[in-house]
């Protein structure tokens, strides 16, 4: 930009001061405006390849295949793994009952053998009618053998045996091989002055002493050690009678 001629020369300095900072901010703007649009065009090519990268390109359709039948895989047979035996507890051997030929005063033991045996070994027995049989089979002779033999009668004449359960067939063989006054007899031999130790040991004189107290009927305490004692040995008596007690 030209001045007038008459422009003091002062004015003109100033002029030309401020033209010159003028055109130097020009160009600094024109430098600004040039990189902010260099960095405007890198920031939207950035932009819209960001854009395609998270968009991609339209998915292929599926296509379905028909599933196509597979044959199972051959099954080897594999051997069975050997059967590991069961370990079964082993039952006490059990005697058989002795034989019985009907005194009353073995009745009550060979009941009782033939129960525990019973107890002991059910599995050998699927019905009372096995039971019977069993201690029939014991009946040897005398009149034990009488009996069994007139029930078998009986069962040839009818048809049917005659007892038909164990409970049964306990109950006629206490009435017929038990002794029918099994407490007076008992009541009369404790009391009796026979009654006596004799060559037993103490302990066989006990258990002969508890039956014969149990078929009694005595409870008394008392009773029964006074009755005890008396038939203890004399020598054992008369220590027993020094012992201290309390």
């Amino acid at each position: 930009m030209s001045l007038p001629m008459d422009t003091p020369p002062g004015v003109a300095d100033a002029l030309g001061y401020l033209q010159y900072h003028l055109q130097e901010l020009t160009e600094r703007q024109n430098a600004s405006e040039h990189a902010i649009n260099t960095t405007l065009a890198a920031l939207t090519a950035q932009l819209q390849q960001l854009t395609q990268l998270m968009t991609g390109p339209a998915p292929a359709p599926t296509v379905i295949l028909p599933l196509i039948p597979m044959s199972p895989p051959p099954v080897t047979p594999s051997s069975p793994a050997p059967a590991t035996p069961s370990k079964q507890r082993a039952r006490p051997k059990l005697p058989s009952p002795p034989d019985f030929s009907g005194e009353q005063s073995s009745g009550q033991a060979f009941l009782n053998s033939c129960t525990l045996y019973l107890r002991l070994a059910p599995e050998q027995f699927t019905c009372d009618e096995e039971k019977i049989f069993w201690t029939l089979a014991f009946f040897k002779d005398g009149r034990a053998a009488k009996w069994s033999e007139n029930l078998f009668r009986q069962e040839a004449d009818t048809g049917v045996f005659p007892i038909q359960s164990w409970v049964d067939f306990e109950q006629q063989f206490r009435s017929q091989f038990f002794p029918v006054n099994a407490e007076a007899d008992a009541i009369n031999t404790l009391e009796g002055s026979s009654y006596y130790q004799g060559n037993q040991t103490v302990d066989d004189y006990l258990d002969s002493f508890l039956i014969l107290a149990s078929d009694t009927g005595y409870t008394d305490p008392q009773t029964l050690v006074v009755k005890f004692r008396h038939g203890l040995k004399l020598n054992i008596q008369s220590q027993i009678a020094t012992m201290p007690f309390g």
